[in-house]
């Protein structure tokens, strides 16, 4: 079984003819783009024909750009000091730039189009692209002039996407020193992260210590960065006139405010809930004032739930197949045809993703494996995010494209049938410790994700007024801790540098990518309790809901099962579940 990802059916190599063929092929695109650009715009009549050729031209060179960015991104994920990788990563960046003008030109000439529903009514290729079409005409208001856009994207290069290279070569290479068995080690952080989850109560301790004490060395860089990534985000928001990050981040993920609200609402009001639960696994583990931040992952069970990766991908197969065949088949094919990269190592980000590649039909998942039930568990996650490319690899590369809100929904369904699959085959012991494992996992996705979206927010308005010190960061990154968790947490054991290695806080296009993980999760849960009342028929229309989520608004995708997001209730019922799981774990624990 290999450990490490296959990269070749993308490009055999930096080196390869292929990939310098699809390079110099870019180069001739984007000219021939260009120039066509200014021939649509200059010349009027022909609209129907010209609206289909931007349709193709944009299919084959969004598959072009996909495979470039795909083989150096994925290369510099699991080897961040990679040069060539490096290179390529400047050189793509620097070429994209070039197609600016002229998308932007394209995009506006599109949403002056008259008479539209008539135009994309007379053509199947049309049609087929309607949301699409119709999106770009509901963006068009953002739309800068095409010089503008052109210097927003060329400065992109020497500011977000250079800070965001920085703080990853930072934080990949970061070395953690810690003292093991009476012998001082010099470990990477993604291996020093992993020890949150050990049984040995002190080993998580001095963890923890290690850790804080570690981000010292990086701190003043990969705050610049941040610093630099927000700022350049509010610049180009006003610049486009979007009242906020936020409301370009809602925009962008096809969601209104009054589903964000909704949901939030709930969310807050079900705090205490989770504060009861955190406080029981303090009082379990021998504490009195709350949980410490280092005893969040800790095992409440004796039970060993110790998983080699070769017997996860046989755990995750067999019990994917309770759901359905297809997901099995899907996730026994990542395994065998080496599409996971496994283990932690020197030079690898941490954390763990999906990269789905629609233009081969493939996903690519990496992992950061340490043999505990969590990390079965992520694995199920992420196969989750590829199991959802591969109900919208028959749709045209323009209608693959789903939203962040949604991008969590399939993979919080995998974890959810893996979970409960779990618990059915578990002795008590083992029950509880799947159990609290779960409630664990909510407890991050809904209150450390209530403190994430709160510090993003605070950190915008205070970034607007002028950079933040090392110092004020930290300080918002406790203040939002310190609301969401109230007494659950210990407060002398927070985490005043949870900012520096959570990598969503550092995409200058994707901002507040965490709500998307509630939603995700809260969907999901109402999802499956669909799942339970209509039993296999509702494999199909699952699969349907993934397959079209890359030409919908959000609020109609959750509709196709008869969901309406705009209620405040839909959400507190799908928070209810965690409520009886949380009574059933002190019911337990008594």
């Amino acid at each position: 079984m290999e450990l490490n990802w296959s990269l070749k059916e993308i490009y055999p190599s930096f080196e390869s003819e292929e990939f310098k063929n699809d390079l110099e092929k870019l180069d001739q695109s984007i000219k021939s783009l260009n120039t066509w650009a200014d021939e649509v715009v200059c010349e009027e009549g022909n609209v129907r024909p010209k609206l289909e050729e931007y349709i193709k031209r944009s299919s084959k060179l969004s598959e072009l750009i996909g495979r470039l960015e795909a083989f150096i991104s994925l290369t510099l994920s699991a080897d961040t000091k990679n040069s060539e990788g490096l290179r390529y990563s400047d050189i793509l960046d620097s070429k994209l730039t070039e197609i600016v003008e002229a998308t932007t030109k394209l995009e506006r000439w599109i949403s002056n189009i008259k008479d539209i529903d008539i135009v994309i009514k007379g053509s199947e290729v049309l049609k087929e692209h309607e949301f699409y079409i119709k999106e770009i005409i509901e963006k068009s208001k953002y739309l800068l002039s095409d010089r503008e856009e052109s210097i927003i994207s060329k400065m992109k290069n020497t500011g977000s996407n250079a800070w965001l290279k920085l703080k990853d070569n930072l934080i990949s290479n970061l070395k953690v020193d810690i003292e093991i068995d009476g012998e001082m080690k010099e470990l990477p952080l993604t291996v020093v992260l992993n020890m949150a989850y050990d049984p040995n109560g002190e080993l998580r301790r001095k963890a923890y210590f290690a850790e804080i004490e570690s981000y010292k060395k990086v701190e003043e860089g990969v705050a610049a960065a941040l610093n630099g990534i927000k700022g350049e985000v509010l610049t180009v928001c006003d610049l486009r006139g979007y009242k906020s990050p936020l409301d370009m981040t809602l925009v962008n993920s096809r969601m209104d405010e009054e589903s964000l609200d909704a949901m939030l609402e709930a969310m807050k009001e079900s705090m205490p809930l989770f504060r009861k639960y955190l406080r029981r696994k303090g009082e379990l583990l021998g504490y009195k004032n709350g949980l410490p931040f280092y005893e969040m992952y800790a095992p409440v069970s004796e039970a060993e739930m110790k998983f080699t990766y070769e017997e996860a991908a046989k755990y995750v197969e067999k019990n994917f197949r309770t759901f359905s065949d297809h997901l099995a088949d899907f996730a026994k094919t990542a395994v065998e045809k080496s599409w996971i990269d496994v283990f932690p190592k020197e030079g690898k980000v941490g954390g763990a993703f999906c990269h789905n590649l629609h233009f081969l039909g493939e996903s690519r998942f990496l992992l950061n494996y340490g043999e505990q039930f969590g990390d079965v568990v992520t694995m199920a996650h992420e196969l989750g995010h590829g199991f959802h490319g591969e109900c919208l690899k028959n749709e045209k590369i323009l209608n693959s494209d789903y939203p962040m809100p949604i991008a969590e929904t399939a993979s919080t369904f995998c974890e959810t049938i893996i979970k409960k699959a779990a618990i059915k085959d578990a002795t008590k012991e083992e029950a509880l410790a799947i159990l609290e494992n779960e409630i664990s996992d909510c407890t991050q996705v809904i209150v450390d994700i209530y403190s994430r979206f709160l510090f993003e927010k605070a950190f915008f308005e205070k970034r607007r007024e002028s950079a933040l010190s090392v110092e004020e960061i930290k300080e918002l990154m406790l203040n939002a801790q310190r609301e969401a968790y109230g007494d659950g947490l210990d407060p002398e054991y927070l985490h005043p540098y949870m900012w520096t290695w959570k990598p969503h806080y550092y995409y200058a296009d994707s901002n507040f990518y965490n709500f998307p993980y509630a939603f995700g999760l809260l969907f999901a849960k109402g999802l499956y309790a669909e799942y339970l009342k209509k039993g296999k028929e509702f494999t199909t229309e699952y699969e349907n809901l993934l397959s079209i989520t890359g030409k919908n608004a959000i609020a109609d995708i959750t509709k196709v099962v008869g969901i309406d997001i705009h209620n405040k209730e839909f959400w507190k019922n799908s928070l209810k579940t965690i409520e009886e799981d949380i009574e059933q774990f002190i019911e337990l624990t008594k």
